[in-house]
């Protein structure tokens, strides 16, 4: 098989729609104190599952919720983590018994979901990890619950990556096969160029995965799905995590489809105690960077061990059902501008429509270089009320010499002054939609 053919995703309903749900459920939210706590308190798999595997009972899961949540929240895909580090499966699969349908809720948690936010017109995501801490075969590493083990070396003498990786694939043939069509295959992750000075494990990476292989086995099940780049093969995005680039993501110095997955708080998973809980200014101005910088921003939920989202969770999703209501055309559809932004905020732009998103608002007005003449009408989108400017010569018309030095600095920026209202519309952050010539 051609190179290219590991690389041929259809990413235009992805760069359009730009919002998406991750999810990260499973049994560590029994626990409740970050996804990794099997890692962090180095928990051994036995004693791992013999404490939460079978006290997991979500009697409130109700997918239907969780997919109208995302649906008001403006989100139009989700990514659900159908098997996180520690090895627990959400579906049914046959090559474990390590399983959802086997714990005290006995069933297969994932259909019912793929089923609901399908329902609510979502596109559908699986992430995987390519890590497992419960598989006998999974050599332990430094990322490894077992990496302090006296006999961690001797253990390993016993697994067999190759065995595992059969497992991998495996799975992936399940969740590809069994669940209609999938949109996006999230893997999660490689580290086989980090190094282990303390106990001289190697990391792994695209050789333990065969990941030319696994992505074969993607596209043939799935010819059009998204594959991310954490197999250490490039894909179809990238995937920045807990980061907000600066500028458009590139490869090789070319621009390539990214997404930025971002948490509500400090964990994906949940998280009973943990505190940094992110403003609506900050949740919005995520949402906001992604799409002025040409990428995507995933959004985490972590649902709790009875399977419902905690009112944290719910405010923070309502704080994006109300802003996206009024201002979703300025993030679907929408890329990075080609006009310098003014210092006050971000620029989005879907054709000849430029929305010039406030973080901070101005007094009385704001500087927008490169644009006179070329706009036709302004308005708040908000509430669809007009929005005023002036061109240079406007400025120079008003006599005066602080206006005529004014007016000097618009016309070598080739400038217009927006006229705003002095007070803040009642939005988290407003934005002006230009209508250009």
């Amino acid at each position: 098989m051609a190179k290219k053919d590991l690389s041929k995703g259809d990413t235009q309903w992805f760069v359009r729609d730009r919002f998406g749900m991750f999810i990260h459920w499973g049994i560590y939210s029994l626990p409740a104190r970050h996804e990794w706590v099997m890692n962090y308190e180095e928990i051994p798999a036995d004693v791992y599952k013999r404490k939460y595997f079978p006290n997991f009972n979500p009697d409130l899961y109700d997918p239907a919720e969780w997919a109208a949540a995302a649906r008001r929240a403006g989100m139009k895909y989700f990514v659900i983590t159908t098997k996180h580090h520690d090895g627990f499966c959400l579906w049914d699969t046959k090559l474990t018994d390590y399983k959802a349908p086997n714990t005290h809720c006995g069933k297969d948690l994932l259909r019912p979901m793929v089923e609901a936010f399908r329902a609510e017109g979502l596109k559908v995501g699986f992430y995987h990890s390519l890590l497992d801490w419960h598989h006998p075969h999974f050599p332990i590493d430094f990322m490894h619950p077992l990496r302090n083990h006296p006999r961690a070396k001797a253990m390993n003498r016993k697994r067999d990556i190759r065995k595992y990786t059969e497992y991998l694939h495996g799975q992936v043939t399940e969740l590809l096969t069994e669940y209609g069509p999938v949109d996006i295959m999230w893997f999660d992750f490689s580290y086989s160029n980090r190094a282990d000075p303390v106990h001289g494990f190697k990391g792994k990476g695209r050789k333990d995965w065969q990941s030319e292989k696994l992505i074969r086995l993607v596209r043939k099940l799935e010819p059009n799905i998204l594959v991310n780049n954490r197999t250490e093969i490039e894909g179809d995005f990238r995937t920045p995590e807990q980061a907000q680039p600066r500028e458009w993501v590139k490869a090789n110095g070319k621009r390539v489809t990214w997404e930025a997955c971002q948490t509500f708080s400090g964990a994906w998973g949940y998280s009973r105690d943990e505190t940094t809980w992110k403003s609506p200014e900050q949740l919005i101005q995520m949402l906001i960077n992604c799409v002025s910088r040409g990428g995507n921003l995933l959004m985490n939920v972590g649902p709790t061990a009875r399977g419902t989202f905690d009112d944290r969770a719910l405010d923070a999703l309502d704080v994006y059902a109300k802003w996206m209501r009024l201002h979703g055309r300025a993030i679907y559809g929408c890329t990075q501008s080609g006009f310098a932004e003014p210092p006050e905020g971000r620029y989005t732009q879907n054709g000849k429509r430029l929305y010039l998103h406030l973080f901070h608002w101005p007094f009385g007005g704001v500087h927008l270089n490169g644009l006179a003449g070329r706009i036709a009408y302004a308005q708040l989108l908000n509430d669809a009320s007009e929005i005023r400017w002036m061109e240079p010569a406007d400025l120079e018309a008003r006599g005066g010499q602080p206006a005529k030095a004014n007016a000097e600095i618009v016309r070598r920026k080739k400038a217009v002054v927006l006229q705003l209202p002095i007070v803040k519309p009642n939005v988290v952050v407003p934005v002006i939609e230009i209508f250009l010539k």
